[in-house]
């Protein structure tokens, strides 16, 4: 398949795809985190735990009360994007961190109360989500030891499609979100290997900051892994979707989210288009595909 054939672009995304086998009135079961942790809790899918919701200013000083006896939070928007809002705490004694750097109580309800204003989530109003943090696997340590990293499973019609694993840098501060400068690795997903990474505008078979190898490695607990975003999927009324994945040292495999309109950067990750995805691991949908002009 040539290159021109093989890669989706952004108005086939949001018209064959997203619009095509999705009704636009189920996007809010994935933009909302917090309609999206209901659905995941009630269907037993593993998930980090939620240890609060703040819903208005006034509840932000009680609400925190009861969160403060945990040593390690995320803070997040519900219905925020591309990581923004995101905020890690780690507690020692009294004093609460983010990152290496101490931080107030008052920065704390601040930001919460921005998000509740809905400074990340496009100007609506929002919920905070106070939640379980996830222990990175010491298989993320081999490559880079700081921050969470985590994969995205694109699913058409439950089937995975691609994959990649998004791995935090120096220059994204943590966070594992490719706008933010973190690297997106494409994965053999028949294999559980990883392929090369894409930092935005080369591919690395190393790590940029560590030098650690990339390339080749094998991905722990794969098999469940896509397993879980395939249970996931059948949970959620989105017939085209991204499962986000992470992996936690002593729990495993768990759902971070679910996006309604998965970014096209797997492809870059990966050196492979979506279409040509779609054609090798679908083939039995192939009527639905020449039906929304994804064509070999």
């Amino acid at each position: 398949m040539q290159i021109r054939n093989a890669v989706i672009g952004m108005n086939q995304r949001n018209i064959e795809l997203i619009a095509g086998y999705n009704a636009k009135s189920d996007y809010k079961f994935a933009d909302d985190k917090y309609l999206a942790k209901q659905i995941l809790e009630s269907n037993d899918v593993a998930c980090p735990r939620t240890y609060a919701i703040i819903e208005t200013i006034g509840e932000i000083d009680q609400v925190w009360q009861t969160v403060k006896e945990w040593n390690q939070v995320v803070v997040k928007p519900a219905r925020g994007s591309g990581g923004k809002g995101i905020m890690i705490l780690k507690r020692k004694g009294d004093q609460w961190y983010e990152g290496k750097k101490p931080i107030g109580e008052a920065h704390i309800f601040q930001h919460l109360a921005n998000v509740i204003f809905g400074i990340y989530s496009f100007g609506d109003t929002d919920v905070a989500l106070i939640e379980e943090y996830v222990r990175p696997h010491e298989f993320f340590a081999e490559i880079y030891p700081a921050g969470v990293p985590d994969f995205r499973v694109i699913l058409l019609n439950r089937i995975p499609l691609m994959a990649m694993l998004r791995v935090p840098t120096a220059r994204s501060n943590g966070k594992a979100n490719l706008h933010q400068g973190g690297l997106g690795i494409g994965i053999d997903i028949d294999h559980g290997l990883l392929r090369n990474a894409y930092d935005g505008k080369k591919h690395l078979t190393h790590h940029p900051d560590s030098s650690s190898l990339i390339l080749g490695k094998e991905i722990p607990h794969w098999d469940e892994l896509m397993s879980l975003s395939v249970k996931t999927s059948m949970h959620f009324p989105l017939n085209f979707l991204g499962v986000d994945l992470v992996l936690d040292q002593h729990k495993g495999p768990m759902v971070m989210e679910v996006n309604a309109r998965p970014g096209l950067g797997i492809q870059l990750a990966n050196q492979e288009g979506l279409k040509e995805a779609i054609v090798k691991r679908a083939p039995q949908l192939t009527n639905l595909f020449r039906n929304n002009q994804i064509t070999a």
